[in-house]
């Protein structure tokens, strides 16, 4: 009641003077406004310190408007006015991030006729199915690497708080080059093929290059995503070979720079990975076939690897479904999907700097967190890549000083789930509370 009472008594004494009355009630107002602001005391049996790897116990997370206010010693319950979340019997972590996701679709046999048979609309409407689940799953934070465009438009409706989703920091449309794995007409007839340029994502110089990066960020992009070699999903025969030269390379990093844009690549082949860190990409997406010679320019560039193996998990396995894939992508699902975790494991040995990541989309939103279950599998401890999903893909959204920790003046992402995961990784999968910058969007 102590706040209470100091405002009671600033009103009695303030409200009574002759000068300037109305607009010391008025600050007064203002005054008990913030007063009485409720926060929320989460009660946390457990709470995870990413970054030093220690597991806490007994500690109360009081949060105030969007932010951490503190974290205090034992369980505190606040003033009467205030809300307490009771979780003594839950492992309390900061949300989780993932550097990989396409919000806008969901693999199915469908998916390529779907290309032509659903409008942006449809598009639109699906897509917040998919981020509400992301967002269940207690992946507060995405960086989605490639879409239409209407990634962008939810992102703005997430952020009005009009549609319920995580933070999103989206690429738009992924820049490929022509033929390539981000070239929107493959596959199709040459009626419909046309010839896509910069502002559609396709390039084939550095100039064009250039275009793209500015174009995307005309359009509202956060960061540049490109598809240096061919991939797995794309209606293309090969999923391996190089497909920009490094001068275009440079020119696209170059120019994202100047904009304080992130880079990313799409890599499965070991020459456009070289090609990429040395064109001054910072995230290589995949990395399947990288060499050790690969390995060693990731570690003198600072180049992080997203290994999404969980797509190569869900790639291996619907290759083997007849129908499900057209056939020339079933082939490079059969050939690629399967190295992916092998590679990882090596490269994580290697001391390669890894970055969370699942390229959710290629399997169910919402199923994140498999990804630590075959990182753990893997050889990495689950500390370590816990970390990589919050302090690391922090630090390289350039929010570092705002996510991915529990900690005083942070933002208020925090999730909850029933067992320590240093016990059981698989705990992770089964979310059981999520807050988003101090709102509660799941509380079981």
């Amino acid at each position: 009641m102590q706040r209470r009472n100091v405002c009671l008594f600033l009103r009695h004494k303030l409200a009574n003077s002759k000068n300037m009355k109305n607009i010391l009630l008025v600050s007064i107002s203002l005054f008990t406004s913030m007063l009485f602001a409720q926060e929320t005391y989460l009660q946390c049996g457990k709470i995870v310190d990413v970054q030093s790897g220690k597991v806490l116990s007994e500690k109360t997370i009081v949060v105030s408007g969007n932010s951490i206010k503190s974290i205090q010693n034992g369980y505190k319950t606040g003033a009467a006015e205030d809300k307490v979340v009771d979780l003594k019997n839950k492992t309390v972590l900061p949300g989780f991030i993932d550097l990989h996701i396409h919000i806008e679709g969901q693999s199915s046999p469908s998916a390529y006729i779907q290309r032509f048979t659903d409008n942006e609309a449809d598009v639109a409407f699906q897509s917040t199915v998919y981020a509400k689940n992301t967002l269940m799953a207690g992946f507060t934070t995405v960086r989605d690497l490639g879409g239409s465009g209407v990634n962008i438009a939810l992102r703005k409706a997430i952020n009005k708080g009009s549609v319920v989703g995580p933070r999103i920091f989206t690429a738009g449309k992924a820049i490929g080059t022509t033929g390539g794995h981000a070239d929107p007409t493959n596959g199709m007839k040459k009626s419909l093929m046309g010839d896509p340029g910069p502002k559609e994502g396709v390039v084939n110089s550095p100039e064009d290059g250039k275009k793209a990066v500015r174009q995307r960020y005309k359009d509202g992009a956060d960061v540049i995503k490109i598809t240096a070699t061919g991939g797995v999903l794309s209606v293309a025969k090969s999923g391996q070979n190089p497909q920009f030269t490094i001068e275009e390379i440079k020119a696209i990093t170059e120019t994202a720079k100047d904009y304080n844009m992130l880079t990313a690549a799409h890599a499965h082949g070991d020459e456009g990975m070289q090609r990429a860190v040395k064109g001054g990409i910072k995230t290589i997406e995949h990395g399947t076939l990288m060499s050790e010679e690969t390995m060693d320019l990731m570690i003198q560039y600072n180049s992080f690897l997203v290994p999404t193996i969980t797509a190569g998990k869900q790639v291996t396995e619907k290759a083997k479904i007849p129908g499900y894939f057209p056939e020339v992508v079933a082939q490079k699902a059969r050939d690629i999907g399967p190295k992916i975790q092998g590679m990882f494991q090596r490269a994580y040995k290697k001391g390669v700097p890894i970055a969370f990541g699942t390229d959710a989309g290629v399997f169910p939103h919402g199923e994140n967190a498999r990804e630590f279950s075959y990182m753990v599998e893997a050889g990495m401890p689950i500390m370590a890549a816990l970390k990589s999903a919050t302090v690391t893909n922090a630090e390289l959204l350039g929010m570092g000083s705002n996510l991915g920790q529990l900690k005083e003046g942070f933002l208020a992402d925090i999730v909850a789930v029933d067992e320590n995961p240093k016990d059981n990784v698989e705990t992770l999968k089964n979310v059981v509370f999520v807050m988003k910058e101090g709102k509660i969007y799941k509380s079981e």
